[in-house]
This record gives structure tokens, sequence and C-alpha cells, in this order.
């Protein structure tokens, strides 16, 4: 015969085999922690054994008939905040754009999102016994800047999220910006409206935050497409040393001579004025996260598709009961969306793209490159 006659083998033939309930069996499969260790050892060993493999159709229909349901809240996600001013994270308009598309989704999968504010100080066991008393399965962890640590806190009771990459430990499934692309986005951006001397201006929290996709992004992009004598050197600076700012930009424009940047970096726009340098008369410049920036052109890193597919994964982690830290995280990327603005204008001209030469730096450009590259103490010829 072609195909096999033999019956696929059921939840209820292994449940029979091994004396427990169908229930029972379903859950040691899902690995609910409902069930002993030892016992979803048995059950899965079983499993293998007899070739159990569950019927897609019915599963299709389990996922129709419980999107079918009321959207009646029946539980609760934790949005863990351990910020020292616990306030001040949604300010950021990226990690609000998190909480609003984290919520709406919450809100359509029949869960409600509930922020839990706690300290690094406070012994993690109580909020732990906190969520467990609320019957809580499912937490997201939103990024934190000055770090995330909750001591005595059992992790393999819950199912976990976190956004971005600022919270190492635990090393869960992670949602973010898909960087990478985003710094590619930008550069693309730039050379299509006739820049070529495109530079980028980032910070060492920013790359040590982001694992340097960003600049990743940037200099992939800026090999394939640019000419080699347009090939410039990213800047860095120190967010704790402001004040060192204006003459290190003031030597990185003299040394790179750019047309236009891309950037991280808020204060950019203030340091740029006390050189004199206007944008986009002087500087055309772009923001890698335009929503928390003060730059109208750049890239809208879509925080609330984050939040929706971050709540997407988690509502499928507590439905096949997987608690705890993998043993492989994974990483999903959510693509940004570019924004035309008026700090970043199209150049006039009606040369093909590969010809077009560099836009002339205005006067005030000039200069600065030229007190740049005098001599300390060189006399004046008179």
């Amino acid at each position: 015969m072609p195909f096999d006659s033999k019956p696929r083998p059921s939840l209820r033939d292994m449940a029979r085999q091994l004396g427990m309930s169908h229930v029972a069996v379903s859950l040691a499969l899902r690995d609910s922690p409902n069930i002993s260790a030892k016992r979803r050892l048995e059950v899965k060993a079983l499993a293998e054994k007899l070739g159990y493999q569950p019927d897609p159709m019915l599963t299709a229909l389990t996922a129709y008939r419980l999107a079918k349901r009321s959207t009646k809240v029946h539980s609760c996600i934790a949005w863990l905040n351990l910020w020292a001013a616990p306030e001040e994270l949604r300010t950021y308009k990226e990690f609000d754009g998190y909480w609003r598309g984290a919520a709406l989704a919450a809100e359509k999968l029949g869960y409600r999102l509930e922020e839990f504010c706690w300290s690094n100080e406070k012994p993690g066991g109580r909020l732990q016994t906190i969520l467990q008393t609320r019957g809580i399965r499912g937490i997201l962890l939103p990024p934190h800047k000055n770090g995330f640590h909750l001591s005595d806190f059992n992790w393999d009771l819950f199912s976990v999220v976190r956004f971005g990459a600022s919270v190492v430990v635990p090393r869960v499934h992670a949602i973010t910006s898909d960087q990478s692309f985003c710094g590619r986005l930008a550069y693309q951006k730039a050379h299509e409206k006739g820049y070529r001397r495109i530079g980028y201006i980032s910070s060492e929290v920013v790359h040590r935050n982001t694992s340097g996709h960003f600049r990743e992004g940037y200099l992939n992009v800026q090999k394939e497409i640019a000419l080699k004598p347009n090939h410039l050197e990213p800047l860095e600076l120190d967010r704790e040393t402001p004040k060192k700012h204006p003459a290190q930009l003031k030597a990185w424009l003299a040394r790179q001579r750019p047309d236009a940047v891309i950037t991280t970096e808020n204060y950019l726009r203030t340091t740029l004025a006390s050189l004199g340098l206007r944008i986009p008369e002087d500087l055309a410049v772009a923001g890698l996260s335009m929503l928390d920036g003060n730059f109208d052109s750049g890239v809208d890193q879509n925080p609330v598709e984050i939040g929706r597919v971050a709540v997407s994964t988690l509502a499928s982690l507590i439905v096949e009961n997987e608690r705890g830290i993998p043993p492989y995280a994974r990483r999903i990327l959510v693509e940004g969306k570019w924004h035309d603005g008026t700090s970043l204008p199209s150049k006039t001209t009606d040369a093909p793209a590969s010809d077009r030469k560099p836009r002339q730096r205005s006067p005030r450009h000039a200069q600065v490159a030229a007190n740049s590259r005098k001599t300390p103490g060189a006399k004046k010829r008179r």
C-alpha cells in the first residue's frame, strides 16, 4: 500500500500506557511545571518511542478557536521597571512605543499589560512571590540604561522576553530594532539625495548598548556603494566628557570633510552651532532614532511594531509552556522606516548619481576646517 495504514499514536494511547490522564500527558509534552521533571521525561521518552507527533490540523483548529473567543482579559503580562527613577523610562518615545505596541497586542490576545516598578536593591524573591500570587506567567523586560539585576529570582517559573541588548541577564529571547538595517537605510537615503561624503557620529554608550550594529550597517553599505576616497572614519564620542565634544568634532570635520552625517546623538545640533555651523546649510544631518532626536530627517525604528512582536512572541512561549532561560536565545529584528525632513534635503542637480560631485562647503564650514589645520603657535607672514 502507498500509505501506512497503522493509526498514529494519540495522547490517550500514551496516557493508558503511563497510567496518566491525557491532559497530564499533554501538559508534560509542553513542559508544564505542574508535571514533575521525572514524569515529563517519561512522557517524552514514550512519545519518541511511539513516534508521536501532534496533529497539525488539530493544532490549527485550537488556535482558530482561541482567536474566535472573546478577548476578555484572563491574565496579566508583567512589564518590569527597575529604573532608579521609574517614571523616566517612558519619557523616551522609543520605549513608550514599545509599551503602547505591547499593550495593544496584549489586549487583542486577552491579556493586560501591567507595570511593576522594583529596585535592584530589593530582593527579587519578593517580586517573584507577588507575580506568582497574581498568577502571572509572562514577563517583558524593557531596556535599562544603568543595568538590570534581580537577586534570588527564579526565571524558570516564567516565560520572558526582553527588548534590545541593554539587559544582558537573563539571556532570554530578544525583540529589537534591526539597527544594522537602520544604519544602511540612513546611508542609502543620504546617498540617493546626492550626498557622497557621508559621516557617522555616535557615542561609546550607544556602541556598547547596540553591540555596534548601527556602525556595522553604516560601514558595510559605505564599502558597497561609495568610492574609496569617500570612505569616512566614524566618530564615537564619550557622553561623560561633553566639554571635549566641540574640539573633537572640529578636528573630525577637518579630517573627514563630510557633506552629510547620520547620528545617534541629539546634542550634535548644539555642538555644531557652537562651531558656527548650521543645519542643513553647512552640514546635512539625519537621525538614527528620530523619535527621540531633534532632527526631522532620519529613521523611525518602528517601536510600536517591536512591542507588538514582543507580546506575540511571549504569548507563544506561554502557550507552549516554554519558561526560563532557553538554551539558544533568539533575536527577532524589526526593520525601521525612513522619514524625509528638512535636516537632510535633496541636493539639486541633474547629474547622474555616480557623477555628482560633493557639495561645495559653505564659507563657515571651510573656515572651521581651515582653523583646525593651523599649526599652534605659527607666525603670520608679513
